[in-house]
């Protein structure tokens, strides 16, 4: 297996290459997402599917906070791994693993012990409330599978490999199909059988990338000089990795704050729409992985040439990320504005849910495109190094949904819908004119080349 440097060569192209895989695991990784929703609403039905979407927001506060953190990590690995300095590289990757491991066992604790508490303040209605508790504590019981999961990727990504990522997703997506049959459909475990099949596809998927991080070249140096002498990390390289990695956790987590007050306003209007909630939102989290995959492979790129100095092969790939994701946002903008109760009968049954998609989707996308911007300006100024101004997009974004929800979105359903977009489109300006400030910075130093 090898790794990809993407500091020199056709911009576009390298782009373009890292993005496909990156873009076709994300998707596989949707799938499962998609097939847990569809085995649940119809092998189980619409009111289970509720619980299951019910803890979404949740789902995303928690685990987006750890999972960001090793996002985060990959900021430094791009970057030193850019400068070609691997020592630094294997350090930088001994003192994350560690930080994650620690992390993930505290807050499996804290959240399992504070689950009922949240869910009620979430007014999480009572007829899935006992659903959605036990599909979220088994997802919680599995968040440092999830979170070394999502750090091999991240070590993979940063060092220029988005296929052998690709490989890990497909192959826990059919861990995950077939788990989800035999336990939903067969054995009738219910949503506790869903969130058990998600669960092992990510243990799948993480011990695949691992195997494959082994027998990185780049990283086994350090076992052929003696390097590591301590089970313990350098502590200075634990800070370096906290400063970059917890302003990425925080902009998670603030972020998904922000969709648990959309997520209360609509507990509050019933089942129903919670069921349509959570099949928008579903259709939302699959198409948006066009975008972020882009803004992904901006990030790789970013931080690599970051590290080289190359700004001028920057700002290039940059413009090249915003035209693609132009490209690849169109056909599912279509699908969203006209053919939203036909995606929602994917998943639903009953006429009147379907109806309320209906109101909800097409709003989302026609918004799609400032949410592929957004992807590429945040990802371009993490990887420009910068992680503090991402995160306070995240409060952006939060008090865009909390002005919005609160005047419109408890209005109606549809008010819920410009609110999620009015964050989108915020965030998108505030890291737009960011990374122009940063951009230009540079260029008055003199860092071209």
């Amino acid at each position: 297996m090898k790794t990809n440097n993407m500091t020199s060569g056709n911009s576009m192209k390298q782009i373009v290459l890292f993005f496909l895989p990156l873009l076709f695991g994300n998707l596989f990784q949707q799938v499962y997402s998609l097939v847990d929703s569809i085995i649940v609403g119809k092998g189980i039905g619409d009111s289970a599917l509720a619980a299951v979407g019910a803890s979404g927001t949740l789902n995303f506060l928690i685990l987006g906070f750890v999972v960001g953190l090793t996002r985060g990590f990959g900021i430094n690995f791009s970057q030193v791994f850019g400068k070609g300095d691997l020592k630094l590289l294997r350090g930088y990757i001994k003192a994350a693993q560690f930080i994650s491991t620690i992390m993930s066992l505290v807050m499996t604790v804290i959240c399992l012990v504070a689950l009922n508490s949240m869910l009620v303040f979430l007014e999480t209605p009572q007829d899935i409330f006992k659903d959605a508790y036990n599909y979220f504590f088994v997802i919680l019981a599995g968040i440092l599978v999830t979170v070394l999961n999502n750090l091999a990727i991240t070590i993979l990504q940063s060092l220029g490999d988005s296929k052998t990522p690709l490989t890990a997703m497909i192959v826990s997506s059919v861990v995950n199909i077939i788990l989800d049959i035999a336990l939903v459909i067969g054995v009738h475990f219910g949503v506790v059988g869903a969130a058990v099949a998600t669960v092992v596809a990510q243990a799948t998927s993480y011990v695949y990338c691992r195997v494959k991080i082994s027998k990185l070249s780049v990283l086994l140096e350090d076992r052929e000089t003696g390097i590591r002498k301590s089970l313990l990390p350098d502590t200075s390289l634990c800070a370096d990795l906290l400063k970059m990695g917890l302003p990425v956790a925080f902009m998670n987590s603030v972020t998904a704050a922000g969709g648990m007050i959309l997520q209360y306003f609509v507990n509050l209007m019933g089942s129903a729409y919670v069921a349509a909630y959570s099949v928008c939102m579903k259709f939302a989290g699959l198409f948006e992985q066009f975008g972020m995959s882009v803004g992904l492979a901006i990030l790789t790129f970013v931080g690599q040439n970051k590290g080289a100095a190359k700004y001028d092969r920057i700002k290039k790939g940059v413009m090249e990320g915003i035209a693609l994701s132009i490209i690849v946002n169109i056909p599912l903008a279509v699908l969203q504005i006209v053919f939203p109760k036909v995606l929602a009968k994917v998943m639903l049954s009953d006429s009147t849910t379907i109806s309320y998609c209906g109101e909800f989707m097409p709003i989302l996308g026609i918004s799609l495109f400032a949410l592929g911007w957004l992807f590429i300006f945040r990802y371009a100024v993490q990887g420009l190094g910068n992680t503090v101004v991402p995160m306070f997009s995240g409060f952006l974004e939060v008090a865009m949904r909390l002005i919005f929800g609160f005047t419109v979105g408890r209005m109606s359903f549809r008010g819920i819908a410009v609110s999620e977009v009015s964050a989108w489109i915020g965030a998108f300006i505030m890291l737009a004119i960011t990374y122009y400030v940063l951009m230009k910075n540079y260029k008055r130093k003199g860092l071209t080349l």
